[in-house]
């Protein structure tokens, strides 16, 4: 195994960058995009855009899970931090997205109690010491952070903890990349997500191959990583043969993490779920399972919700399905900033605007 050093060493892109140039056929066009945002995040910091040749295109897509969560998830969150003894527990990046009126942060400086976790399993110890308070845990992920909180969900059925409920909008990633398979982005193949495939394996994304006809490779988040990723796209192009290549096998397996995968099965099931930019697609989230439900913070303890309304000219929902690149939203690193963010995209961290604005 290399040294981690290695995959971001200089002279090894180049020369990576150099090999992916000589197997691009000129007047064929490549097109490929990466569905993950750690992975968008990645390609703009290492600027690999710029040593690609013109007619192999990169696309970011909805791989940003704060980015595609639905802008009425948003106002749920405030109407909750609202609540009269009510403490919202949410990752960091959820805090500043805006909802139609507000958000987090606008609403912690008003005196709502918002904390932010860096794991979901401390939120047990924090309601067991105030009872007579209601924890709602935001659990906005795909399948990667899914099972933390699932093991949230266990620890507190284990606890029979009561003062707790879930705000839920998980999301699963097979059933948004078919619907991008279609239509005006003809697409060629995609760089999967290497986290998602640390828990998932291969085997959900063959579909892309045998019905599709679409390349397709996990990378890792190095330079190195993605750059060989991109080359194996381009040889399964040119040699016209499709197939799912695993160019992350340090960290990723054929069978993925079972024990994180049945225990997500445990609570959750498939339902339909609403992605900002395109829309409810059918059995692409998971809801908990009926005798769970004790633990849906909207069927155990309901708030009135404003009715959603997304920002004026903001233009995120393209972004995420690769129609437009940031910069060709008005509003890009003018109006919307990451000291003044419009949408979502130039929130988090896995943001396809905030990595064009911070790299650019």
């Amino acid at each position: 195994m290399k040294h981690l050093d290695e995959y971001r060493n200089r002279e090894l892109v180049e020369g990576l960058a150099k090999r992916v140039a000589a197997e691009v056929k000129p007047g064929q066009s490549y097109r490929f995009m990466e569905v993950c945002g750690t992975h968008t995040m990645a390609v703009a910091r290492a600027g690999l855009r710029h040593l690609l040749p013109k007619n192999l295109e990169l696309l970011s897509g909805p791989g940003c899970p704060v980015c595609v969560t639905p802008i009425g998830y948003v106002d749920a969150a405030v109407a909750y931090a609202r609540r009269p003894n009510t403490v919202i527990c949410t990752f960091g990046d959820l805090v500043r997205v805006p909802g139609s009126t507000s958000s987090l942060i606008h609403e912690r400086a008003k005196g709502a109690d918002i904390r932010v976790l860096y794991s979901p399993l401390e939120l047990i110890p924090l309601a067991k010491a105030e009872p007579e308070k209601l924890f709602i845990f935001l659990g906005v992920g795909f399948e990667t952070t899914t099972p933390t909180v699932a093991g949230l969900l266990d620890a507190a059925e284990r606890e029979g903890l009561k003062n707790f409920a879930l705000l839920g909008a998980h999301k699963t990633m097979p059933a948004a990349m078919a619907g991008l398979t279609g239509g005006e982005l003809g697409l060629h193949g995609f760089l999967l997500p290497g986290h998602v495939s640390v828990i998932t394996g291969l085997a959900m994304y063959r579909f892309l191959v045998e019905e599709h006809s679409l390349v397709c490779a996990v990378t890792g988040f190095e330079a190195v990583d993605l750059l060989e990723g991109i080359l194996e796209l381009v040889d399964q192009v040119n040699s016209g043969k499709p197939r799912v290549a695993n160019r992350y096998p340090r960290a990723v397996t054929e069978e993925g993490n079972p024990r994180a995968q049945q225990l997500v099965a445990r609570f959750f099931e498939p339902a339909d779920a609403e992605w900002r930019g395109l829309g409810v697609i059918p059995l692409s989230g998971l809801k908990l399972r009926e005798e769970y439900s004790h633990f849906d913070a909207l069927a155990a303890f309901p708030v009135e919700v404003e009715k959603p309304a997304e920002p004026k000219g903001c233009r995120c929902g393209e972004v995420l399905c690769g129609l437009i690149h940031p910069p060709e939203c008005g509003l890009f690193g003018k109006t919307c900033t990451p000291e003044n963010p419009v949408g979502a995209c130039m929130v988090s961290s896995e943001g396809a605007c905030a990595a064009y604005y911070k790299y650019r």
